[in-house]
């Protein structure tokens, strides 16, 4: 198996580079719902003081300062959990940021499985399905602290809100120092002939991994990377799709409208292909340690490959 080269967690990724953009852009100004030392937003804190906002355990609230400084010209980064971000700030969100357009970029972290043994009352396994549902929200899950950089630099350009789904844990990197992401492009990490892998955010990497251990058992995978789920590219879904002729969508998340849903809903209209769905199945997830939650929910880079042999054997 490739030897991939060890990143940043994507967290500190976040704090890193919103850090560093508002040194040159006095609008960008930083939300934090009392989680600051854990989502990395403390290193905006002691950069640029008196543009951090301490707002405590009140995400509804949080969410409408952030509206409210969005509508006078600034750019406001909300930075707290998935689980208190999308699910405790939804009306506030829905109503005040999204409705109006407002240039408000909502930083999603914990997302996923793999939120260091918070408990599972902290998971977030829906929020790409919540977040995509709400018009004019852009969706961007990125796999590694390459990819959050740049995915945040691009956000700050859209004019419009923006969700960005954050993990907790550093990754190895799927992208090196010459990757250039684009808002709304999917990006092939691995051309074949066989099957279209299609995944996004660090499970991306874990399905890269899984497509070097099928190539040793004669099976050669496509995998398509889809870093933007909203708006999503249509037309690189379609050509991956084209290319094997067989998807299987692999994420950690929800298989309820979440990535699957949203490559259905494109191949459905322009290019109907037999697919299978890969992720959480419809229940809650539950607290644990990393490498025993990817196996038991069959996402690490073995059982994501066994998971596509079988997928295959019974086509």
């Amino acid at each position: 198996m490739t030897t991939r080269q060890m990143g940043e967690a994507p967290r500190v990724a976040f704090g890193t580079t919103v850090t560093e953009l508002a040194g040159s852009d006095p609008r960008i100004v930083m939300l934090d719902g009392d989680v600051g030392n854990s989502t990395k937003a403390d290193i905006f804190e002691e950069a640029h003081g008196d543009r951090f906002f301490q707002m405590g355990i009140a995400e509804q609230n949080m969410m409408g300062v952030a509206a409210g400084m969005a509508s006078v010209g600034l750019i406001p980064f909300v930075s707290t959990f998935a689980a208190f971000a999308v699910a405790r700030a939804l009306d506030t969100t829905r109503v005040i940021v999204a409705q109006p357009n407002l240039p408000v970029k909502i930083a999603g972290a914990y997302s996923g499985l793999l939120a260091g043994m918070t408990g599972k009352t902290h998971l977030m396994l829906d929020d790409v399905s919540i977040m995509r549902a709400m018009p004019n929200m852009t969706v961007v899950c990125p796999a590694d602290d390459i990819e959050t950089a740049q995915a945040i630099r691009a956000l700050v350009d859209d004019d419009g809100p923006g969700y960005l789904r954050l993990t907790r844990q550093a990754t190895p990197r799927l992208f090196n120092g010459g990757y250039r992401f684009e808002l709304g492009n999917a990006v092939v990490v691995r051309d074949g002939s066989d099957v279209t892998l299609i995944s996004s955010g660090p499970q991306s990497i874990r399905v890269g991994e899984a497509a070097e251990i099928l190539a040793e058992q004669g099976i050669d995978p496509h995998v398509l990377h889809v870093p933007t789920i909203k708006p999503i590219d249509v037309e690189g879904v379609v050509a991956a799709a084209e290319k094997t002729g067989f998807v299987i969508t692999i994420e950690e998340h929800t298989i309820v409208g979440g990535l699957g849903g949203a490559v259905a809903e494109v191949l459905a209209e322009h290019a109907p292909t037999p697919m299978r769905f890969h992720g959480i199945l419809d229940t809650y997830g539950e607290s644990g340690p990393d490498d025993a939650l990817l196996d038991k929910y069959r996402l690490s880079s073995s059982q994501v490959a066994a998971v596509v042999s079988e997928h295959l054997q019974g086509r």
